[in-house]
């Protein structure tokens, strides 16, 4: 994209993404009905997991996407081909993610409607099996749809047309996304089930976050995109930290809506991660104040009603914990902001990575 006028600079920016995220999703739905088809010639289920696979990539945000090709156009890349095809890949990833995520929580609904777990599980209900043999039909059905799109984020990353030194970086950066994404996740398992340290700091909780989100959805999406744009090492060095801060503060944000924010709007219940008694920055900061006896009795309480969790989300209100977590968002917004100050990156890419930093704070207002 050539360099844009500063008054013209973000609208035509926007025109842009918005024509490539068309593209992305039509590539999206290409690769779905391709292996729809292929997977009708084994048994029906197999089929049906493709189309829940399918479903489960619908209807999200593409965040990850849009990071790639950001990056890219801010960059002033040209060709848009292999950096479509990156922003493929990511989504494909991201899926595959939301899917294992899902089943290590136990949540049968996504996006407000059920996801591959549940669906598969209602199935078996409804055929006669018990809601044990239901629960292990429906977890194995989304363990390996998961399974084959983290094979299919890498596989199309490798098509991508591009030279080969390029392409084994963009390798590099994706497997490092999924390695460190892994981390997080058995660290977020090992807090929720007391199997990390006896007491755990918010340091350990904001570690876990940090590797649970930032290399994934912002980092790796941001320093493929610059890559694939000709962008040196101290662009992919700064893109970098952005992405571990505001990965974080994304991760902040998500704590805040897990306890506050409305199912209506998110779609995911706000009862899941009390229930699961998750170690997040709200519980890390309750521990340490006059407030956590009445709280630490219901955490992990799997029959944790509405009401109950109601009355722990205005504990955690009272007892400054939500207002501590606002403010460490906003620490960490500030803080990626100002790394853009920088001649590396140009007002063409700051400009949108700012407002997308900015746009983390109150999301649940």
């Amino acid at each position: 994209m050539t360099q844009l006028h500063p008054e013209t600079q973000a609208a035509e920016l926007e025109s842009v993404l918005e024509s490539d995220l068309a593209a992305v999703d039509a590539r999206l739905g290409r690769y779905f009905a391709d292996r729809i088809s292929a997977a009708s010639a084994f048994d029906p289920s197999y089929r049906r997991l493709w189309e829940g696979a399918r479903d489960a990539a619908d209807g999200g945000k593409r965040i990850r996407p849009r990071f790639v090709l950001t990056a890219f156009h801010g960059l002033g890349g040209t060709g848009t081909e292999a950096a479509r095809t990156a922003a493929v890949a990511y989504e494909l990833l991201h899926t595959a993610f939301l899917l294992h995520d899902d089943v290590i929580d136990g949540d049968t609904v996504r996006r407000g409607r059920p996801n591959v777990a549940g669906a598969f599980a209602a199935e078996a209900v409804a055929r006669g099996a018990g809601p044990a043999r239901g629960r292990r039909w429906g977890e194995a059905g989304a363990i390996l749809a998961g399974d084959l799109l983290l094979h299919a984020a890498a596989s199309v990353l490798a098509r991508a047309e591009t030279d080969d030194r390029t392409r084994d970086r963009l390798l590099d950066i994706l497997d490092h996304g999924v390695f460190v994404t892994a981390a997080g996740e058995l660290a977020d398992v090992a807090l929720a089930e007391h199997l990390g340290p006896e007491t755990p700091t918010l340091e350990d909780v904001l570690a876990m976050t940090e590797h649970k989100t930032a290399a994934y959805s912002v980092s790796g999406p941001l320093m493929t995109g610059a890559l694939l744009a000709g962008g040196g090492e101290d662009v992919l060095t700064t893109l970098a930290e952005y992405g571990r801060l505001v990965g974080i503060a994304f991760q902040l944000g998500d704590d805040l809506l897990g306890v506050f924010g409305s199912e209506d709007i998110t779609g995911k219940s706000i009862v899941s991660d009390l229930r699961q008694g998750k170690e997040t920055s709200l519980i890390a900061y309750a521990r340490g104040t006059a407030r956590w006896e009445e709280l630490a009795p219901s955490l992990g309480r799997g029959d944790l009603a509405l009401h109950e969790a109601g009355r722990l989300a205005d504990v955690l209100d009272e007892c400054g914990a939500r207002r501590f977590v606002e403010r460490l968002l906003a620490q960490h917004v500030d803080a990626a902001v100002a790394l853009l100050d920088t001649p590396s990156i140009p007002p063409a890419l700051a400009g949108p990575l700012t407002a997308v930093a900015r746009s983390c704070i109150g999301r649940i207002a």
